[in-house]
């Protein structure tokens, strides 16, 4: 008999840990990213990375639209944003407008900086920019 119960309690011992980790999977935790993206996970640790971090914890309603959502309104329409992926015209350059700097296309920094705009080269020298390193886009 002895015998027989050690290997039983072996036994119902690696079933155990299965049945507790079924546990803690209903609490998982959920966010709602700044850029409207939702997040699940066991943990709080790096929820949101990579989407301007946590906007609201638990679970985000359906109804709940992103934060970055065109409004309803066709009327006036805002100006369009980085992260709305504009798709510049031939001869467009990026300009960096805090620091006044502008990107030729293929360049590292093209449309990939926080803050800017697509526009031509000249209207960029018109409005002050300057070439990134010296270099201007045309020749």
């Amino acid at each position: 008999m002895r015998d027989l119960l050690l290997p039983v309690a072996l036994i119902a011992g690696l079933f155990l840990p299965v049945e507790a980790t079924h546990a803690q999977d209903t609490n998982a935790v959920t966010a709602t990213c700044k850029d409207g993206t939702p997040f699940a996970g066991k943990t709080r640790s790096g929820a949101c990375h990579g989407h301007g971090g946590v906007q609201s914890w638990g679970a985000a309603p359906a109804t709940t639209a992103p934060v970055n959502a065109p409004p309803s309104s066709t009327t006036a329409q805002p100006a369009p944003t980085r992260s709305e992926r504009v798709t510049p015209g031939a001869g467009q350059v990026w300009v960096n407008t805090p620091s006044k700097v502008y990107h030729c296309p293929g360049t590292r920094w093209y449309g990939k900086t926080k803050h800017g705009s697509y526009m031509s080269e000249s209207e960029a020298r018109a409005q002050g920019a300057r070439p990134d390193h010296g270099k201007a886009c045309t020749a």
